[in-house]
């Protein structure tokens, strides 16, 4: 018979135990017009890295509701499809995925399942996180055992804050302007700091300082909080850029618009002009001239091309995982 627990009693009954480590953190950001969750797993203590790499592997093979995964360090990041699908679990081919991915109101609802170690993952470990509402625990998993359990987490939205030419030629710096503007986001209690990539852009733009890089982050926040969150990191650029062109793009889409993909590769391979950025940019992606037009250009390709920060600092890699 399934029971249901929060954390705290997770904790209490099961803590004691050698073999159980609490995940951190789960965050499932929601897009409700294409029923898209995409989920940021902190893994066992923030720093199991080989749980991580393990997780992205399986459920990527085993569950049909994960349409792409990738790991940053500990951290899963599954872009994933609603719905539920039966899962054919092989031990160390299929070790583990999704059974359901549910959204619910203002909530999400995940069934995981595993087997032996990837089923202690998949339930008592994973219902300790943070952000985690509830657990109900199926079956509890461990040795050559099943583990099945339906948790409960905030349906969140995702904010991608993406900006440009906040610098000149003597001071200032893109990349760490923006970590410290989403950094002092999280700080506020206005937003959940996730993600940072770095955008490598045409390099021989005659109006680059030196670089010509612009930079996307990537925030959790309740389903109402975009607003609120993009005032306040406009108003942080704008006391903090020493541009006169400094952009900003930003939008809640899970995944990026093709237009906005498509704009994003010929941005790193020759010039491109805000008319086109603006056309790119439709109706998915707004762009806010800070102090100036120029640089909407960079912030839309950085929104755009922020799924894989590996590859985004390269001219020659693929601008979105899409």
């Amino acid at each position: 018979m399934s029971e249901i627990f929060t954390p705290a009693e997770l904790r209490a009954r099961f803590g004691g135990l050698p073999y159980i480590t609490p995940y951190e953190r789960i965050v499932a950001l929601v897009d409700t017009e294409e029923r898209l969750v995409e989920l940021h797993e902190f893994h066992a203590r923030g720093r199991c890295t080989g749980g991580a790499a393990w997780e992205v592997y399986h459920y990527a093979r085993t569950s049909p509701l994960v349409l792409d995964a990738r790991r940053e360090g500990a951290q899963n990041i599954l872009t994933c499809a609603e719905g539920r699908r039966d899962l054919a679990l092989v031990p160390g081919i299929a070790g583990a995925g999704l059974e359901e991915v549910r959204i619910d109101g203002d909530e999400v609802a995940l069934t995981y399942a595993g087997l032996a170690g990837g089923g202690v993952a998949a339930t008592i470990c994973r219902g300790m996180a943070g952000n985690v509402i509830s657990a109900e625990v199926h079956q509890e998993g461990g040795g050559a055992g099943l583990g099945r359990a339906t948790l409960r987490v905030p349906a969140w939205r995702k904010l991608v804050l993406a900006a440009d030419d906040t610098d000149d030629e003597t001071r200032g710096a893109t990349w760490s302007t923006m970590n410290e503007i989403a950094f002092a986001l999280e700080r506020e209690g206005l937003a959940d700091y996730l993600l940072h990539t770095i955008v490598q852009l045409f390099p021989d733009n005659p109006y680059r300082t030196t670089n010509c890089c612009a930079t996307a982050t990537v925030m959790g926040l309740p389903a109402d909080g975009a607003g609120a969150a993009v005032e306040r990191a406009r108003q942080l650029l704008t006391e903090r850029t020493f541009s006169g062109e400094c952009g900003m793009a930003w939008t809640t889409r899970v995944l990026p618009a093709d237009g906005a993909v498509d704009f994003a590769r010929k941005a790193k391979l020759g010039m491109v002009t805000i008319e086109e950025a603006r056309e790119a940019a439709a109706s998915t992606t707004e762009l806010i001239a800070v102090t100036g037009e120029r640089g909407c250009i960079g912030a839309l390709a950085a929104a755009a091309a922020h799924r894989d920060p590996d590859s985004a600092v390269r001219l020659d890699g693929p601008e979105a995982r899409h």
